[in-house]
């Protein structure tokens, strides 16, 4: 397995991870046997870098995931986040990033994990409320005490990530990337580099519409969230299937399936890069992995920049109510 480096601090895990949320949320229905499988069958393949946060299934991701990982606890990098407050029956309570919270979330964090230390800890969401440099402050805390090892940010403005690192090394900054969704090229990427923070894309497969599997928005389970998300729904919809032909079409040329192609695109980004698709199901999981054998020329990327520049994609990356809590 490739690895590569998160940060300046001493962070390395594989050069793809493996996002874990849909196994307990959001994506319709759940099959904990499968989903068990699929994170021992990428612990197997060598994927050491796992996702989760303590909002997906309302702490029961976390759960599995902690599970799961005990018994190789020593080489598995497990990332986790908090900020996004939710009640015991699922609905969102809003963004908390006050120093007590941050401490008590960690405390549920590790409790639910089993673990002993937290690798990566995210503030999920920016708290408009709270001083970033009193939740980081926080953050930095758990350091000192060994509850956390690395400390991260997601879904955070250059702004904000600039007087976070200034409290506290931030080791990585998670945000939506993909061949769909590249604002981050514009100011994010830019700070994260000259700040030596290292990138890890979520959804970096459009939440799976850029591998081609959706034809139709009925193709969507009945629970699952994508329904409400712009990007799914009516005219967009059709108009992106669109950009998902362009990619399927551009992988055939290759000889990869379309997941490789829109993978491999965002691993040429930078060796700062590590994205983390997600899926609970092992045939997808090996499908992803295929990606990093897939080597885009330069002729390759500037086609594909050409098919899917910036602002391709049609419709916002979340319902609008959603887009009200990423950070400006």
């Amino acid at each position: 397995m490739q690895t590569r480096k998160l940060g300046r601090q001493g962070l390395e895990v594989s050069a793809l991870g493996l996002g874990c949320m849909g196994m307990s949320d959001f994506y319709g229905g759940r099959d904990e046997a499968e989903s068990v499988a699929t994170i021992d069958r990428a612990l197997d393949l060598g994927v050491t870098f796992l996702d989760t946060a303590d909002m997906y299934g309302v702490g029961a991701n976390e759960e599995l995931v902690g599970r799961v990982v005990r018994e190789r606890r020593e080489w598995v990098v497990v990332a986790t986040k908090f900020g996004n407050v939710r009640g015991e029956d699922g609905s969102f309570k809003g963004v908390n990033g006050r120093p007590d919270y941050v401490r008590a979330a960690c405390d549920a964090s590790l409790k639910r994990t089993g673990l002993d230390s937290i690798d990566l800890y995210y503030q999920h969401r920016v708290d408009p409320d709270v001083a970033i440099e009193e939740t980081v402050g926080a953050m930095a805390e758990l350091v000192a005490a060994g509850k956390v090892r690395y400390l991260g940010l997601s879904e955070a403005a250059p702004a904000t990530i600039r007087r976070a690192h200034a409290v506290h090394p931030i080791t990585a900054l998670q945000t939506e990337y993909s061949l769909w969704s590249r604002d981050v090229e514009a100011e994010i990427l830019p700070i994260c580099r000259e700040l030596g923070i290292g990138f890890v894309p979520y959804s970096p497969l459009g939440r799976g519409f850029l591998t081609g599997q959706f034809k139709s928005p009925d193709d969507l389970d009945e629970g699952d969230s994508r329904r409400n998300h712009p990007r799914f729904q009516g005219e967009a919809f059709r108009k992106n299937l669109d950009l998902a032909a362009a990619v399927g079409a551009m992988a055939s040329d290759k000889g990869c399936t379309s997941a490789q192609l829109a993978l491999a695109w965002v691993l040429a980004q930078g060796e700062d890069i590590v994205p983390i698709p997600g899926t609970k199901r092992r045939k997808y999981l090996q499908d992803n992995l295929g990606a990093l054998d897939v080597t885009l020329t330069d002729a390759d990327l500037a086609r594909i920049d050409a098919v899917l520049p910036p602002g391709a994609a049609e419709g916002t990356r979340y319902p609008a109510a959603t887009m009200t809590n990423i950070d400006r």
